[in-house]
This record gives structure tokens, sequence and C-alpha cells, in this order.
């Protein structure tokens, strides 16, 4: 039938542009920033996932969010979506370009577990800035 569009989820991604033109940092926030796109490349780092089995991973993300973040990492290289056809189960991996991510989102979780490891300066540190803040 002519006309007729292919589902959202085939169309090829569409690159999406620096919000700053010739920043280097605002590209890499762009494409890794957000509260959930490295939390999926780690899972990804681990191993490929469908859908479903990045969502049990992740069960405080909706559907909707998952598939956009999925859709942007894709559209920006850092994943690969293989299995189209409709009987075949969509797998979800990084491209090669992605696997370059694993230092800094390793760096990123150690700096995370020692940050969480601080917690409980967490309140003083809020009493402190709040008396600035005022």
């Amino acid at each position: 039938m002519p006309g007729k569009k292919a589902p959202a989820g085939n169309a090829a991604p569409r690159r999406r542009g620096n919000p700053v033109p010739g920043c280097p940092l605002t590209a890499a926030l762009a494409a890794v920033g957000g509260k959930w796109k490295m939390i999926i490349l780690y899972w990804l780092a681990e191993e490929s996932a469908h859908f479903a089995a990045l969502r049990r991973k992740m069960p405080g993300i909706s559907q909707k969010v998952l598939t956009q973040q999925l859709r942007e990492l894709r559209a920006d290289g850092l994943i690969r979506r293989r299995g189209t056809r409709v009987p075949e189960p969509v797998v979800y991996s990084l491209s090669p370009y992605g696997r370059s991510l694993i230092p800094l989102i390793e760096s990123v979780r150690v700096w995370g577990r020692s940050h969480l490891a601080r917690g409980f300066r967490r309140t003083q540190d809020r009493e402190v800035m709040g008396s600035w803040s005022r």
C-alpha cells in the first residue's frame, strides 16, 4: 500500500543537535545525561537485553520514557537495536562506539558509591548551605 508509514519504533533514528554548538561538554551531556541513560548503558554493558528485561532492571522507569531514551541512545550511535521482524524479539546492545563509554560509566559508578558513603554528611551540608541561601 503506497504511502503507508513504518511504525515509529522501526524508523531510522534522527541525530539530535548539540544544544551549545561546538561545546564538547554539552554534546556529551546531551548524549548520556539525564536520569536514565547512564543506567541503561550500564545494564547493556553487562549484557544485551530485551526491552522487558531492561524495564525489570529499572522498575522506576515508565515504558514511554524507556522507549524515548533507547531511541535517543540509538540516534547517537551508542546502542544497537536488533530484530525488527515481527516474530523476532528486539534486543538492545551497546555499539562499539557505546562501548567506548564503559570506562566513564565505571568511573561514575565508583564515584557514586563513595558519594553514597558520605550520606551521613548530607544533613550537615544542607544545614550549612541553608544559612547561605536565605
